[in-house]
């Protein structure tokens, strides 16, 4: 009982995450009879399934964790039905466009909208191969011949200039998320024990076994992932709680900060190298080695923070790494070439972006799922508002030096790296503080408090910050 329920970082925790043998939190069988009792008040859906004896091989579980995305189909499938969608797609446009200038675009093109929209409907009755690659045969066939029936249309109301945006609109918000949004509905089941549906298949997506397997990793690396159902509701006092939860505030505060220094910079660098005397062609081209390291550092810093199971310090990188980008900006003299000017925003536009890192580290320490949806949605509007100040940071009459911006970006930048130590400092004190009131109970004492305490999620005396 030493080591209580909610001890984040378990010892017995292999480097991968594996917790398919015993050795784990519930082999405590107090521990495990107040989870059991836990899920079944909150009527947790995969509470069937929760088994503390039950063990599994490394093997099976990266043979399952493979099988989540794919789900009954290979790579080999999702090509063949893209390559027949996108042949038929552009098989339909020729043949669509010289009906629809027969019968008229207001009449072809509510005809073929309703009749996409009924094939993706009709994709719930799925079995087998056969029918998928029927589907995107029929899907490319009636969507083919869209853009070019409503570039004819809109033709007849606007000037050429004024065709591109509005299409542009038409493609993105029409096309693509209406199509996700409908096959969503039928994609996404509940949980991995609410997989059978008459879409799904009758069988669903997981046996038994797999089922077991898929249930008891998630509670052995996080109990509290069961203290509520699937369909149950956050209420105005449980929300308060919430918002009430200050541990979790230097987590917002972070998020409100740490992405302001390179928001103006990746908002604004095409623009500021047009101003600085590039081609809009010659700018936009500029971009893209920013945009690739950016993608490249994404993936090697969360990778980083998982293998050293380390969040603040890792995740400081990404203003340590524009820290003397923006130092160089700020000092640079006018007469620097534009050349040096933009491999400076490149290598800061190239930071280590630390998203990921700070979303995972959110919900780890959130403890329950109640906090866990609130706290995510929190995170993220702070992250929005940080947009918004870092938005408004480079002024016209600041162009296109942007040196007063630069020095703003600066400040908040050399603040942001004391702040991820100070974050780290202070979990580190708030772990010590309930160690020492942990150790100051005898066994019974914990035994007691473990099993009736009214303490909450990040509240009890047992529960670590990962930090």
């Amino acid at each position: 009982m030493g080591k209580g329920f909610f001890n984040q970082e378990s010892e017995t925790k292999s480097s991968d995450g594996f917790q398919g043998t015993q050795n784990h939190i519930f082999d405590d069988s107090d521990a495990a009879e107040y989870w059991a009792n836990v899920y079944e008040k909150a009527q947790y859906e995969g509470r069937h399934r929760f088994d503390p004896s039950f063990t599994w091989t490394p093997e099976e579980e990266k043979k399952l964790v493979r099988k989540l995305p794919e789900l009954g189909m290979n790579t080999n499938d999702f090509n063949y039905g893209q390559t027949i969608f996108l042949v038929t797609f552009l098989a339909a446009e020729l043949p669509s466009g010289l009906i629809s200038k027969k019968v008229g675009p207001d009449r072809w093109i509510p005809f073929i909208i309703v009749c996409w929209s009924a094939i993706s409907a009709a994709q719930v009755a799925l079995s087998n191969r056969a029918g998928y690659f029927a589907c995107r045969a029929l899907l490319g066939l009636l969507m083919g011949g869209f853009i070019p029936d409503i570039v004819l249309w809109l033709s007849y109301f606007y000037v050429s200039i004024q065709l591109a945006l509005i299409l542009y609109c038409f493609l993105i918000e029409g096309l693509i998320t209406a199509i996700i949004g409908v096959l969503s509905w039928g994609l996404m089941p509940p949980g991995p024990c609410q997989t059978k549906s008459w879409f799904r298949g009758k069988d669903g997506w997981f046996n038994e076994r797999e089922e077991l397997i898929l249930v008891n990793r998630l509670l052995r690396d996080d109990p509290s992932k069961g203290d509520m159902n699937n369909r149950q509701a956050v209420g105005p006092v449980a929300l308060i709680k919430c918002l009430k939860d200050f541990d979790l505030w230097p987590l917002y505060l972070l998020g409100l900060l740490i992405y302001i220094p390179p928001q103006p910079h990746a908002n604004y660098l095409s623009y500021i190298l047009r101003r600085l005397g590039f081609s809009t062609f010659h700018a936009n081209l500029l971009a893209i080695p920013s945009q690739f390291m950016f993608a490249v550092n994404l993936l090697i810093i969360t990778r980083i923070s998982d293998k050293l199971n380390e969040r603040a310090i890792v995740a400081s990188t990404s203003n340590i790494w524009i820290l003397p980008c923006l130092i160089a900006l700020v000092a640079l003299p006018e007469s620097a070439s534009t050349w040096t000017r933009y491999a400076i925003s490149t290598v800061l536009l190239s930071y280590p972006y630390c998203h990921a890192i700070l979303v995972g580290w959110n919900a780890r320490i959130s403890n329950t799922v109640r906090t866990r949806a609130v706290g995510a949605a929190l995170y993220n509007m702070c992250v929005q508002a940080g947009n918004i100040i870092g938005s408004n940071i480079f002024r016209e009459d600041d162009s296109p030096l942007y040196r007063r911006g630069n020095k703003i970006l600066l400040a908040i930048c050399s603040f942001n790296v004391v702040l991820f130590y100070a974050v780290k400092a202070y979990y580190v004190w708030r772990n010590k503080t309930r160690e020492r009131k942990w150790e100051s109970m005898s066994e019974e004492e914990r035994s007691d408090y473990l099993l009736t305490t009214t303490d909450e999620g990040v509240k009890r005396l047992d529960f670590r910050f990962v930090h």
